[in-house]
């Protein structure tokens, strides 16, 4: 018995030693989890970024059903045929009519539809073969709280001045390609009330829903700083949006809305075809200019205007030039034909008040900066606005820029901004077509309308085009009247900074075949639909020669931007000017084969695909599309 009881004493001891260890071991486990939760709660803490790229990698639902990359979308509208002819016939008050939409085969009701535009919207109202317009799509228009899986509002762009179809798709892409936040975007078959109506690209809105898809839930601020007035009638505000004809929920026509808001088909629906607008060819044939021809100055002609003035027509508000192409392209001033300096390039040097748009610190008024802060995107407070005077400040003055400005995502913007030749931008007098972005006190800028991208803003030859200067990549202006751009070339490490995404475009975008291969995965996705469009602004015959055209000025710009990065090709429109011996020719092609400005608002043999011969109201200025 004593025995026994020793070993079961002795097994005692040692199972509550066992027990002992154990729980030391336990106890050292929890300790450590505990000081591991603290530490991620830390970083977390001092580093909410993080959080922010988790939330970013959760895209929403409509990013994948409404914007699929290799799908070409289906929108049908179904709407009163009396509604939308009024809404046509008086597009330019852009104003919201209700209608129905089935996108990819879902229906949605009481939805609001209205034109949307700049010089497109212009283009369109004064020209009796087409009602092609662009439209703006607000889900929540009448029905509060309706979204597409929760998108708000998106746009269809009708491919005015574009024989390519593509321009605005590879813009984004392009931005997209150096890691710039961009819209989502998808090409769209649009029908109304079952009948073809033509092949749009589908555009999310730069809006709350596009601020935290980007930048996660606790995004900042969002402006559209916009230099012309606001045109048109009640159309949609940034700011304080009303529901026209009918209140929330309801018809135009006063029906009542089913089943919590669903608004009733209209009676009576008649189908409508959507109308044949072709372009005819453009005969006129590019010819390389000498230097002195092509860079020479022509003040008293587009370069003469002051902005805000006459020429800044209802064209100029998108950047259109009504009346033709001046003799020598449109030099003008310091700047040759895409103006480096004051008075150069296209339609005017500084002059008027720009209300912030440049982006010019004038002094620390808020009323200084209306054109800024009367386009903000959601609700402001007076102290959001200090946040973007105080970052103006500090950019005019150069000191602290990195704590105020986003630099490196702004040399990724200009960068993308001057390879696509984008001059109807913030880089040009009219100063419009960006969004700028606000986040604890730092700007960023955001892209926004790339329908004459690739040199289509204004003509100006070939040659012109394809060897826009990198170093100074502004159009009627100085550099210094573009600050943001401007600090660019002000510090030695930031112009390193933005050549290195420039050879990042030439060797990665273009060298690599990426731009290539897109434009053939686009021409395979949306070849037929181009041929069966029925309101088409071009041939099928002429969008394939502009898609060949396409190719060959990647290729050519992509060769001018190496030189320029190399030194074998002067990178400034002064260097340009003295010496254009190592210019890249591109006398092969002709650049209103893609479509230009003003093109593509006629039917065959109209406009064909040249400067718009003017229309009512020559001197009213109107502001961008938005």
């Amino acid at each position: 018995m004593r025995c026994w009881s020793a070993i079961t004493e002795s097994t005692s001891h040692r199972e509550g030693g066992v027990l002992m260890i154990e729980n030391r071991y336990i106890n050292r486990i929890i300790i450590g989890l505990v000081a591991a939760a603290l530490v991620f709660t830390g970083i977390f803490v001092w580093n909410p970024d993080l959080i922010k790229i988790q939330a970013q990698t959760a895209a929403p639902e409509y990013a994948r059903l409404l914007f699929p990359e290799d799908e070409v979308i289906t929108i049908d509208i179904s709407a009163d045929p009396d509604e939308w002819s009024e809404m046509l016939e008086n597009a330019l008050n852009e104003e919201y009519i209700s209608c129905d939409i089935t996108i990819n085969g879902e229906t949605y009701y009481s939805v609001g539809i209205r034109p949307k535009g700049n010089s497109s919207l212009q283009t369109i109202a004064r020209d009796d073969t087409t009602d092609r317009y662009s439209f703006k799509i607000k889900m929540d228009e009448y029905v509060d709280g309706q979204t597409y899986h929760g998108l708000s509002k998106f746009v269809v762009n009708n491919m005015q001045a574009d024989a390519t179809y593509m321009k605005e798709y590879l813009s984004y892409d392009m931005m997209n390609y150096l890691g710039v936040s961009t819209p989502l975007y998808a090409f769209a078959d649009l029908s109304l009330n079952g009948e073809a109506w033509g092949f749009y690209l589908a555009i999310e809105a730069v809006e709350d829903e596009f601020a935290q898809r980007n930048f996660g839930s606790d995004f900042g601020i969002l402006y559209k700083p916009e230099s012309v007035e606001m045109g048109g009638g009640q159309g949609q505000r940034p700011n304080g949006e009303q529901n026209q004809d009918g209140g929330q929920g309801q018809r135009p026509n006063g029906e009542q809305n089913q089943d919590g808001g669903q608004g009733q088909r209209p009676n009576g629906e008649q189908n409508q075809d959507g109308t044949q607008g072709q372009m005819g060819q453009d005969e006129n044939q590019n010819e390389k200019q000498p230097s002195q021809n092509m860079m020479n100055n022509r003040q008293g002609e587009a370069g003469s205007a002051q902005e805000g003035e006459a020429t800044a027509t209802d064209e100029d508000a998108d950047g259109g030039f009504r009346g033709g192409r001046p003799e020598g392209g449109f030099g003008g001033g310091q700047g040759g034909v895409f103006g480096g300096g004051p008075g150069g390039g296209f339609g005017g040097g500084s002059g008027g008040s720009s209300g912030g748009t440049d982006l010019v610190y004038t002094d620390d008024e808020i009323d200084s900066y209306s054109k800024i802060f009367d386009n903000a995107v959601s609700k402001v407070s007076d102290t959001d606005k200090q946040r973007v005077i105080k970052a103006l400040k500090a950019l005019s003055v150069g000191e602290d820029l990195e704590q105020y400005i986003d630099v490196d995502e702004v040399a990724r913007y200009f960068a993308a901004n001057t390879a696509l030749v984008n001059l109807d931008s913030y880089v040009s007098s009219l100063k419009h077509n960006y969004y700028l972005y606000e986040k604890d006190g730092k700007l960023s800028i955001l892209p926004w309308d790339f329908n004459l991208s690739f040199g289509a803003f204004q003509g100006g030859t070939a040659d012109a085009v394809v060897n826009f200067p990198i170093d100074t990549p502004v159009s009627g202006i100085s550099l210094e009247e573009r600050p943001l751009l401007n600090i660019l070339f002000e510090n030695e490490e930031y112009t390193e900074l933005y050549h290195s995404y420039l050879q990042n475009l030439v060797e990665g975008y273009f060298g690599s075949g990426h731009f290539e291969e897109t434009i053939n995965r686009l021409d395979a996705l949306i070849s037929d639909h181009v041929k069966n469009d029925v309101s088409a602004f071009y041939t099928y015959d002429q969008y394939q020669a502009a898609v060949d055209t396409l190719r060959e000025f990647g290729k050519l710009r992509a060769e001018s931007i190496k030189g320029q990065l190399e030194g074998t090709i002067p990178a400034t429109s002064e260097g340009q000017s003295t010496d254009s011996s190592q210019l890249i020719d591109a006398t092969g092609i002709t650049m209103s084969t893609m479509g230009s400005q003003g093109g593509g608002g006629g039917g065959p043999g109209e406009n064909q695909g040249g400067l718009s011969q003017g229309g009512p109201d020559e001197n009213q200025s109107t502001p961008a599309e938005n």
